[in-house]
C-alpha cells in the first residue's frame, strides 16, 4: 500500500512539474514557431496540439528525471526525447517559412531521437542511492512550488491583460493548478494514513490503551520528572483462559482495563504491556504512587461479571520511584515479581 501511494505521488509530482514547464514553454517558445491564429478552433487545433504535445512530453520526462534517481537509462530516455522534440520544433520553424525538404538533417534528428529512446529500454536501473534519493525528495517541493507559482502568475496575467499572451497558455496553466490541488488532497490523505498507522503501532488492539512501545517512549521522557512507575500483573488470569476460553479472557481484560482507568487520577498514563500485564506512570510523590497502587488493587476486590459468570481476580503491583536512572522499568519489574512471589500485593522499591 505504501508503494502504491509513493507511485501515485511520483506521477502527480512529475505531472505538476511537467505541466508547469509546459506552461512556461507555451508562453515563451510556441509563439516563436506558431503563426497567429485568426481562424476557428478546427483550423488551429492540430497545428497547436502538435508542438504542445511535444513540449508536454519533454517536460514530463525531464520532471521524472528530477524526481527519480539518476541512471544511464533515464539519461538516454531524456536525451532521446529532447532530440526528438527539438527536431519537431526545428521542423515547425522551417515549415513555417516553407524551407523544409525531405531527406535533410531534420529527418536524421528524428531517427537519432528514436534510437536513443529505444536504447534506453535495454538498460536496467541500478540500485538507488539513498543519499541521492533524499536530495531528490528535498528538491521536489521547490520544483512543484515554482511550477504552481509560474502557472498561477501566467493565469493572472492572462486575466488582467487578455491580449498579452496567447490564450492557449491557459490550458497547461489550469491543468497544473488542478494537479496541484489533487496532489494536496493526496498528501492530506497520506498524512491521515500515516497518523493512523502510527497510532495503531502504539495502541493495544484489545483494550485501546497505549501498548508497551508507547510506555517505553513515555518512560524516556519521564526521566527528569518526579514520579513513579507501576507494573501490574493479574493473579489468577491464566486459569480463566484455560477454563472459559480466550473470548471470555479478552472480555475480562477489557473490564480490568476499564476499572484501572477509572481509579487513576487525571494525568496518569495507563498502558497494557501484553498478556495480563499493565503499566502506569504517575507524576508526584512516591507515597502518593503507593496509595494509588493500593487503590488499583482494591478495584479487583470484587468480582467481574461476564455474561452469567462471576470471575474473581487479584493483582500484584510493583512500584518503582523515578531516580533519573535508565533502569526504572527494570526496578518496577523486579518489585512486581517480588510482590507476586511473596504475596505482598503491592511492593515499593
Amino acid at each position: 500500500m505504501g508503494n502504491l501511494h509513493t507511485k501515485k505521488s511520483e506521477v502527480l509530482d512529475s505531472a505538476i512539474i511537467g505541466f508547469g514547464v509546459t506552461t512556461f514553454g507555451t508562453a515563451v517558445l510556441l509563439p516563436q514557431v506558431l503563426p497567429d491564429f485568426d481562424q476557428g478552433f478546427r483550423q488551429f487545433f492540430y497545428p497547436l496540439a502538435y508542438p504542445l504535445a511535444d513540449l508536454l512530453l519533454a517536460s514530463i520526462v525531464i520532471a521524472l528525471l528530477c524526481i527519480r534517481s539518476f541512471s544511464s537509462r533515464s539519461l538516454l530516455l531524456v536525451l532521446g526525447v529532447i532530440f526528438f522534440v527539438s527536431t519537431d520544433f526545428l521542423y515547425l520553424s522551417l515549415d513555417s517559412y516553407s524551407l523544409y525538404s525531405i531527406g535533410t538533417l531534420v529527418d536524421d534528428g528524428w531517427l537519432f531521437g528514436v534510437l536513443l529512446i529505444s536504447e534506453s529500454y535495454w538498460h536496467v536501473d541500478s540500485g538507488k542511492d539513498k543519499s541521492h534519493s533524499m536530495v531528490v525528495e528535498s528538491r521536489n517541493p521547490i520544483f512543484i512550488t515554482l511550477s504552481v507559482f509560474l502557472s498561477a502568475t501566467l493565469l493572472a496575467l492572462i486575466a488582467l491583460q487578455p491580449n498579452y499572451l496567447p490564450r492557449y497558455v491557459a490550458f497547461p496553466a489550469v491543468v497544473t493548478l488542478v494537479l496541484a490541488f489533487s496532489r494536496l488532497a493526496t498528501a492530506i490523505n497520506q498524512s491521515r494514513h500515516i497518523g493512523t498507522e502510527r497510532l495503531l503501532a502504539r495502541t493495544d488492539e484489545l483494550t485501546g490503551l497505549p501498548n508497551r512501545r508507547q510506555l517505553i517512549s513515555e518512560i524516556e521522557e519521564f526521566v527528569n520528572k518526579e514520579g513513579s512507575l507501576l507494573l501490574l500483573d493479574l493473579d489468577g488470569f491464566k486459569p480463566i483462559n484455560d477454563t472459559y476460553g480466550h473470548e471470555i479472557g479478552d472480555k475480562v481484560l477489557k473490564q480490568v482495563a476499564l476499572r484501572f482507568d477509572r481509579a487513576l487520577p487525571h494525568g496518569a498514563f495507563l498502558a497494557r504491556l501484553g498478556g495480563d500485564e499493565f503499566g502506569v506512570l504517575i507524576e508526584g510523590l512516591h507515597e502518593s504512587a503507593i496509595e494509588i497502587a493500593l487503590a488499583l488493587r482494591a478495584t479487583l476486590s470484587y468480582p467481574i461479571h461476564i455474561d452469567t459468570k462471576e470471575i474473581q481476580l487479584g493483582v500484584s503491583i510493583g512500584v518503582a520511584k523515578n531516580t533519573g536512572d535508565t533502569d526504572l522499568l527494570l526496578r518496577a519489574d523486579t518489585a512486581m515479581y517480588k510482590a507476586k512471589r511473596e504475596g505482598l500485593g503491592v511492593c515499593p522499591l
